[in-house]
């Protein structure tokens, strides 16, 4: 089984970036390439066409790769849900939830078992499978318990590049010590070193290659420069390092970082569009009066709307949206706009029944069983007849309440899409709600929602007839395999 091995001194040391650029880079090649994470603990999940989740960084490298995404490519997803538990996704259905305490007990065998069966089957397809590592392969209280790194490599005795992030300082100590903590048959797979997120001059750094390379005898095959694209995240630590990079923008977007907010690579083509400026808020940020908010998706749907409610965000949404201002809330998001959320199993941990933000007609309860879906809708705002692909991820079930107030058969609320239950939106198309993720990855919807946003500031309409948001991304995939096939040299690992 031809493979590579891609693991980092650190987390965020660029894995996934790296991976996908190898993906895409190796397929042009020729090579029949597919990814791989045997366990990845993240809450941007995307779903397959069985019905299954994965990672979404994964779902992205096999675009890179140029192939559909499958359950096989990340067979263990872990989504935390807070109080140190997580539910665990087994080859793409969720089997559980656990404790960090517990997990190695009573999951490591039948996730090692899922791994190798999951790698068997992408053998029978591919010829090359380029596997990402978690974390830090070093960290030596966890290995005997590592389902995603050393284990891999040698599993499949895989060339490994070994990636730093020079950016943070440290990178050269970083090296060493993680080459340091492997075990020498570990150590002995690792055939090259990648220093990436490099700013300034190459020649300044030659002596501290040279002096790298002869004290751990592995070469330095790549020195990737600072990259200001914006590629998809696994978590929401990466959300600290996104500042406004558009000072030019005429639209402003906020988007609440609610404590456990979950698949907020929904707003990429959001960050994609150059009249658009999106911020991320914390509860206890001031709100201001942005041109729309977004109440995105999250694990815990109940415990995020309580610390809304105990910081003030609650009342600041209310008090925004009674002054005419624009929100929309996704999965989790849209759960909280309701009046009822309740959870009588303590699926979420926390029984009970809560009042929501009470925006939005609806009842919600958390249920035991997942809904995980691709969806194809047409929607009815704010243009209707357009075509909105999307996926539902959610683990409660939500009813509308009753929308005739006065008798005469009419509401103030409309249904968004063909498919009432994916959504719903209020007569000045202020209030909008839906269970889908994906939505602004179509470009014509997209750029219809934000034509209402700028027409009530008096801006021009943006063109409507775009294309959706993964011709971009291939764009963006190819602008990433461009940019960073210059600074590396693969023929240590290919040969």
């Amino acid at each position: 089984m031809k493979a590579i091995m891609v693991v980092g001194t650190t987390s965020h040391a660029g894995k996934s970036l790296i991976t996908a650029a190898l993906c895409r880079i190796l397929s042009r090649q020729g090579w029949r390439v597919t990814p791989f994470k045997g366990q990845n603990m993240a809450l941007n999940a995307y779903v397959t066409t069985s019905g299954g989740e994965i990672g979404y960084a994964q779902a992205v490298q096999a675009w890179a790769a140029g192939v559909t995404p499958r359950v096989e490519m990340n067979p263990i997803l872990l989504k935390p849900q807070g109080d140190m538990t997580s539910q665990v996704i087994l080859k793409g259905r969720p089997v559980g939830r656990v404790g960090a305490a517990d997990y190695y007990s009573q999951y490591f065998e039948v996730g090692w078992q899922a791994i190798e069966e999951s790698l068997r089957r992408l053998r029978e397809e591919f010829d090359l499978i380029i596997c990402e590592g978690a974390g830090s392969p070093a960290e030596i209280n966890l290995k005997h318990r590592d389902l995603t790194n050393m284990r891999v490599a040698k599993y499949l005795n895989a060339p490994t590049i070994l990636v730093v992030d020079i950016d943070r300082g440290g990178a050269f100590a970083h090296v060493v010590g993680t080459l340091e903590l492997l075990d020498p048959d570990e150590r002995a797979l690792v055939k090259g070193i990648v220093i990436n997120k490099f700013r300034g001059q190459r020649s300044l750094l030659e002596s501290g290659i040279t002096w790298l390379e002869e004290r751990t005898g592995i070469p330095v095959i790549g020195v990737v420069p600072w990259l200001d694209q914006v590629f998809p995240a696994e978590d929401s630590l990466d959300l600290m390092d996104r500042r406004p990079r558009k000072p030019n923008t005429d639209t402003t977007i906020a988007v609440i970082r609610l404590p456990h907010i979950s698949n907020f690579t929904d707003f990429d083509p959001l960050e994609s569009e150059p009249s658009v400026n999106v911020k991320y808020l914390g509860l206890k940020d001031p709100l201001g009066y942005p041109d729309a908010v977004i109440l995105p998706g999250t694990k815990t749907t109940i415990a995020d709307l309580l610390a809304m409610q105990k910081h003030g965000m609650a009342e600041a949404l209310q008090n925004y949206v009674a002054a005419g201002g624009t929100l929309l809330g996704i999965c989790g998001g849209f759960q909280i706009m309701g009046k009822i959320i309740a959870d009588p199993e303590g699926i979420e941990g926390q029984e009970g029944r809560y009042k929501g933000l009470e925006l939005l007609p609806l009842k919600t309860v958390i249920t035991g069983q997942k809904v995980a879906r691709q969806r194809l809708v047409s929607s009815h705002y704010p243009q209707p007849g357009l075509p909105v692909a999307g996926y539902e991820i959610h683990q409660g079930r939500t009813q509308f309440l009753e929308l005739d107030k006065d008798g005469t058969g009419e509401s103030e609320y409309k249904a968004l899409f063909e498919e009432p239950m994916l959504g719903m939106v209020d007569s000045t198309q202020s209030i909008w709600g839906t269970y889908l993720h994906g939505l602004f990855d179509n470009g014509p919807w997209r750029r219809a929602w934000l034509n209402r946003l700028r027409q009530q500031r008096g801006l021009a309409s943006l063109p409507t007839g775009i294309p959706n948001y993964r011709e971009q991304r291939e764009a963006m995939l190819d602008t990433l395999a461009k940019n960073i096939e210059p600074y590396l040299n693969l023929e240590p690992i290919l040969s």
